[in-house]
């Protein structure tokens, strides 16, 4: 056992040290083989939504350090966490796409591929493909690996605060979508559509989220995000004159907390 650090956790600086070096050996070449892979990907799942997604990783991958049920002997693997990440949505498929609950696995395999053809560990295969496959809300694919939690808390991260709605509004524009119900923009007498309306979305999908979250450190920062969000149905409540009355699950986000 360790004296100075008796419970093993690496200490954060340790880690920075690792992700620097992971992205000084391998960071170029993901960088040029993504922007070839993802030419075709909308705007709300493009490079920059990956590099946003790895930022995120490696924020919650470090702050498990001072998390003490996910700290200790259980220790991120960077060479897994990050080659998930960046590759996680290195195939597009539409969101309105049938296939879309399918576009967790095709990301996995084309990640293999591009990996292979960078000479990468292929001991770390496996547990790349899983991490990515697992990350999807859609494939509903549960972690079987703590890179796995990292990487799904870090991705839907990227639905929530400011971010999160403009890849809402931008994703359902581009579908066609309207904003809201015209009588009923805050689904009360009827089921969520998120098909027909970007509002609803916020309601089947995005508020639920903080309560899905694998870690303590995606938790807190999801619910402070889905706080954004409550705020933004709020304003725009009062601003086309419609009384919202969040359900009971979400009236603590305002605050940021989850209750």
């Amino acid at each position: 056992m360790n004296s100075v650090n008796p419970e093993g956790i690496e200490p954060r600086r340790d880690l920075v040290q690792k992700i620097e070096a992971w992205d000084g050996r391998w960071g170029r070449l993901v960088l040029e083989r993504l922007r070839v892979q993802m030419a075709d990907a909308d705007p709300a799942h493009g490079l920059e939504h990956v590099q946003r997604v790895v930022r995120n990783a490696c924020l919650i991958a470090t702050n498990l350090v001072n998390s003490p049920g996910l700290g200790g002997a259980r220790r991120v693997d960077f060479e897994v966490l990050l080659p998930a990440a960046w590759f996680h949505d290195c195939v597009y498929v539409p969101k309105n796409s049938a296939q879309r609950s399918e576009a967790s696995r095709l990301a996995a395999d084309r990640a293999v591929v591009l990996l292979t053809d960078l000479g990468y560990p292929a001991v770390k295969f496996p547990a790349i493909a899983h991490a990515i496959e697992a990350h999807s809300f859609s494939a509903q694919i549960p972690c079987r690996s703590l890179e796995a939690q990292v990487l799904q808390d870090a991705d839907r991260l990227e639905a929530l605060g400011a971010i999160g709605l403009a890849r809402c509004l931008m994703t359902g524009g581009s579908m066609g979508q309207r904003l809201y119900h015209p009588e009923d923009p805050f689904p009360t007498v009827r089921e969520p559509r998120d098909d027909q309306q970007s509002v609803d979305h916020f309601f089947a999908k995005l508020l639920k989220l903080p309560s899905t979250m694998q870690t303590e450190s995606g938790k807190q920062i999801a619910s402070e995000r889905a706080g954004y969000l409550a705020a933004f149905l709020e304003q725009l409540a009062q601003e086309i004159g419609v009384p919202i009355q969040l359900p009971s699950e979400f009236r603590g986000l305002q605050s940021g907390s989850v209750g």
